[in-house]
């Protein structure tokens, strides 16, 4: 009778799907999903402040992550007239850089689950410190790979380690909110970073860029080593440690009931706690100063799964993949644009500057801050309202729904851009498309980014919580080898197909990607049910070594 109940409740179970309202008390409560232990050490349980203090520390890296990779493009005709580099190796270095970013989280996820978060994050600034110094330093073809190399290797772990801390502290009905404030120091560091470097190597040098990106790094290394806490959680109970099939902390992946049949039964079980309900047990204490930063928080668990998960959830879990497909490939547009511009907004009839071709960025900042909103503290508040509409359950489905728009904006802004420039640099005539219309382009670009971004991330984070960094490790991985082949193969490519018909087909492919909304709309949940039982697996082999 026992396994015929776990039958059941395997077959109706989807990952993913929580009960947030209480909707059977006199006035709805918000349910906190995942549950925090009754551990005041754990990070679900910390106060606003360090919570606040430690994200706005990794977002902060975040940002000068991205400035540091996206600051070279406004270097490149400086570069060109002083090292003699072609057009051709300034991509190739491009292009190196995205393959360290791609190939990195292979190596730096599994040291995350093995030695906890700070670690890395001491180590990914650190290496990118170095980075930023050799970029400044550069006189060779071999030299300008390996720095861009080193670049993207330090950089490999920004986004996928941000979503961990953010699985690591936040609950479910603020994931968007805070991958949206990933995604604006994200588009601050990769738009308004060539705004600011612009001006520098037109009155310092281009390497005074990479000199700037020294110091602030720095900083940056300073405040990580003595502020920053370790936010992996080891569940201890009265100073013992946990068993990890009895730990006070509920994962998703432990519902003894399905939500499912909450139109079957008076009652729905919620794998959460209501948030008014204090859970603080005052026998454990609280971590002093120098036991919050440790230098490793190491685990029992093997490494050897970090490694195999990644693909395995890639070409496994339709939510994982629809997450790749669609941030590699908004991703890719920003490849393009970027580095189209820095190729020939030098040239007439724009003859811009670096400072010219800096401030073309500011567009896409100002598209990434309207689109915030959409990705982020909207879609909380959209799934908290659908969530009452369902009886208080929760489905990841429900942030899609403000996805769907982005199938106009996306391919629009690809138009936009590319086909003002294609006339621009093709037509026979003194004065192209005035540059207006390439920045509103970039600008709804700017738009798409930030709003796709923080809904996809937010909707794989939802589905998948328990396994959230290997998943990642997929996305960044298919999202940086699109760029890879993309500026590998983009000098022969606008050669051969022409810059008007190469954002036509581009803009196609987006508008098919950005559909993909649609079937996940219908056939979402009857997928991540198909997938519970490898989802369970996956999970328990982390969550098993989760103690010491």
């Amino acid at each position: 009778m026992v396994n015929e109940q776990h039958d059941r409740d395997e077959t109706f179970w989807a990952p993913g799907t929580v009960a947030l309202e209480d909707v059977h008390r006199t006035r709805d409560q918000l349910v906190l999903f995942p549950t925090p232990s009754s551990d005041p050490n754990d990070p679900l349980n910390w106060s606003t402040a360090r919570k606040a203090l430690n994200f706005t520390l990794v977002s902060f890296f975040v940002l000068w992550t991205f400035v540091q990779l996206d600051i070279g493009f406004t270097a490149w005709g400086p570069m060109e007239t002083e090292l003699g580099f072609s057009v051709d190796i300034l991509n190739a270095g491009a292009a190196v850089n995205y393959g360290g970013l791609g190939i990195g989280c292979f190596f730096f996820i599994p040291l995350v689950h093995k030695y906890g978060r700070r670690p890395i994050y001491i180590f990914s600034v650190a290496l990118q410190l170095a980075s930023c110094i050799w970029q400044a330093e550069i006189y060779s073809v071999g030299g300008f790979i390996g720095a861009n190399l080193i670049s993207g290797l330090g950089g490999a772990i920004s986004e996928i380690i941000v979503q961990i801390t953010v699985a690591d502290l936040f609950f479910v009905h603020q994931h968007a909110t805070m991958n949206g404030w990933f995604v604006i120091f994200q588009s601050a560091g990769a738009f308004l970073g060539p705004v600011a470097s612009g001006y520098i190597v037109d009155s310092q040098g281009w390497r005074w860029m990479w000199w700037w990106c020294v110091i602030f790094f720095g900083v940056t290394l300073v405040c990580v080593l003595f502020l920053f806490e370790e936010s992996k959680y080891v569940p201890v109970l009265e100073g013992q440690v946990l068993n990890p099939q009895s730990d006070t902390r509920t994962d998703s992946f432990k519902d003894s009931k399905a939500p499912n049949q909450a139109d079957d039964d008076a009652e729905v079980s919620h794998p959460g706690v209501l948030a008014s309900q204090p859970r603080i047990n005052p026998n454990i204490k609280p971590k002093t100063y120098w036991q919050r930063m440790p230098w490793v928080t190491v685990s029992s668990e093997s490494m050897w799964p970090h490694f195999t998960q990644p693909i395995v959830t890639l070409f496994t879990f339709p939510a994982v993949t629809y997450a790749a497909i669609t941030y590699g490939s908004t991703l890719a547009w920003f490849a393009i644009m970027t580095s189209l511009q820095a190729s020939y907004m030098l040239l007439p009839p724009y003859n811009f500057d670096a400072i010219g071709i800096g401030l073309m960025n500011l567009p896409p900042f100002i598209g990434a801050m309207i689109g915030f909103p959409v990705g982020g503290w909207l879609s909380d508040k959209s799934i908290l309202w659908l969530s009452k509409k369902n009886n208080g359950i929760y489905e990841p489905e429900m942030r899609l729904w403000l996805a769907l728009p982005v199938a106009i904006f996306g391919p629009a802004s690809l138009l936009m851009f590319g086909l003002g420039l294609a006339y621009s640099t093709y037509a026979n005539i003194r004065q192209g498309v005035h540059w207006s219309l390439l920045a509103v382009g970039f600008g709804v670009y700017g738009f798409t980014l930030a709003s796709v971004s923080g809904i996809s991330l937010s909707y794989l984070m939802d589905c998948y919580q328990d396994v959230i960094g290997n998943a990642l490790v997929g996305v960044i991985f298919m999202r940086n080898i699109i760029s890879v082949i993309v500026l590998f193969v983009l000098t022969p490519w606008v050669n051969g197909m022409g810059m008007q018909n190469l954002h036509v087909l581009c803009a196609m492919v987006a508008f098919a990607i950005y559909l993909i909304p649609v079937p996940l709309l219908i056939w979402g949940k009857k997928a991540r049910v198909a997938t519970a039982k490898s989802y369970r697996a996956m999970a328990e082999k982390q969550v098993t070594h989760r103690a010491v």
